[in-house]
């Protein structure tokens, strides 16, 4: 069952819809998130972003399991977070904020792993690719970059790059609103969006601007048809633009060079986006406060949600991992609270001694009170003194080169001393051999 996940931007709560029916699932309480600050961690539950005032100088990061509907761990980072974004597995969480630096948790241990720089200026949006190797930001200085997790963890190599991004762009002019990346790893396209009513298409494995699309408004969402013929880009004037990735339409056409249609019915500006591949669905939500399903072929509206207060400004589409209702045995319910037993709270500082343990917080509701804790911190932090002596893949990857080609060095040195000790035996040996006569001549001699 594929779930309809939805926030709101004032205090108004998560949605929890059946994607297929309609149906309302659970509500989570207490939540405002910024865009961009909602992420479905795994399959194992949801992590939210709180900003109340975005003037604020602080901020929390909120826990949902997939079965209660308030938060089960907050936690306080070093500074307000706005967007958020877990890899595909859900071990990893990463947390742009508004200095323009970037964060990176481990989910099972609560560790802050990494923290570098990124931007000037607050980062707006990040996404992580199709393989996690790298992660996509978009920050309020007009800059995409993009990160590769190799680096940020090989410290070797970060010491030596002049920077750490593998690519700057920064043909945007203002504000970037979001970004969508397609599949192919290294040979993936990234669509971004902008304040400055563009979009642009960029090769990721050519590092450089493929498309740039002038929409007639400025455009807050967007999201990729997974054939990646066409994506689809959501308006402040409530539309919905249709633009092409490849062909180039009319440029007599009436909304623009590359835009081959739209979808309108939302009353108020266009938020965010997410596309089912299952039925080919477009999801939108907007600041009317409505969740629009749409059949991409059709182009009509099958289904409409509203959000119990306030405006949408995040869509999650997921895959729901346990039934959220219905009966179950003794054993089950308790294996499964045990499968979603809330993880540690996230570090607010790299290295956090345990004085800085009372800036985060677990809050375990009472039927859980009965499960097993977390390792202990000694074990973990061998885990983590052991994950350091590895290295990064990079680093090892890098460690097997260098061991290859010292072992040809080596080889080749042996071949070297081994021609020369051959002549050097064939010498010594050829003056014992011319030595033997002259020395018998001269002992025969009267």
């Amino acid at each position: 069952m594929n779930l309809v996940i939805a926030s709101s931007s004032v205090d108004g709560g998560i949605g929890c819809w059946d994607l297929q029916t309609g149906a309302e699932q659970l509500r989570y309480k207490t939540c405002a998130s910024p865009a961009h600050g909602l992420a479905a961690v795994g399959s194992r539950f949801l992590a939210c972003s709180q900003l109340r005032d975005p003037s604020a100088t602080s901020g929390h990061i909120l826990y949902w399991s997939w079965s209660k509907p308030q938060a089960q761990v907050k936690s306080f980072p070093a500074e307000p977070i706005k967007p958020l974004a877990a890899n595909s597995e859900g071990s990893y969480i990463v947390g742009g904020g508004s200095s323009g630096d970037i964060y990176l948790w481990e989910v099972a241990t609560g560790r802050l792993l990494k923290k570098w720089h990124a931007h000037y200026r607050a980062v707006t949006c990040l996404v992580f690719s199709e393989d996690d190797s790298l992660v996509i930001s978009g920050s309020e200085d007009g800059c995409v970059r993009v990160w590769s997790l190799f680096m940020i963890f090989d410290d070797v190599r970060r010491q030596q790059a002049s920077y750490l991004y593998e690519y700057s762009f920064t043909e945007h002019s203002l504000r970037v609103t979001d970004i969508v990346m397609g599949y192919g790893g290294g040979n993936a396209v990234i669509v971004s969006a902008s304040e400055d009513r563009t979009c642009k298409v960029w090769s990721l494995s050519r590092g450089r601007l493929l498309r740039n699309i002038v929409l007639p408004c400025i455009i807050d969402a967007i999201a990729l048809d997974p054939g990646e013929h066409v994506f689809y880009a959501g308006g402040r004037d409530g539309k919905i633009y249709i633009a092409t990735l490849n062909a180039a339409s009319s440029p007599t056409n009436s909304h623009g060079l590359h835009i081959i249609g739209s979808l309108s019915d939302h009353s108020k500006p266009v938020t965010c986006l997410a596309y089912s591949a299952e039925g080919n669905l477009l999801l939108s939500g907007s600041e009317d406060g409505m969740i629009r399903v749409w059949d991409v072929k059709t182009q009509n509206i099958i289904r409409m949600f509203r959000h119990a207060k306030g405006p949408v400004n995040n869509i999650l589409i997921v895959r729901r991992p346990l039934p959220l209702h219905g009966a179950e045995s003794k054993g089950q319910a308790s294996s499964r609270r045990h499968e979603l037993s809330p993880p540690p709270a996230l570090e607010k500082y790299a290295n956090s001694t345990d004085e800085d343990r009372d800036n985060k917080a677990i809050i375990t509701l009472p039927d859980t009170m009965d499960l097993p804790s977390y390792l202990s911190s000694q074990l973990i932090n061998d885990h983590i003194k052991e994950l350091q002596q590895q290295g990064s893949y990079a680093a090892a990857e890098m460690d097997v080169e260098r061991l290859n080609l010292d072992c040809k060095r080596s080889m080749q040195m042996i071949r070297k001393l081994k021609r020369k000790y051959d002549k050097l035996q064939e010498f010594c040996i050829n003056e014992l051999l011319d030595g033997e006569p002259v020395g018998g001549s001269e002992g025969n001699s009267p």
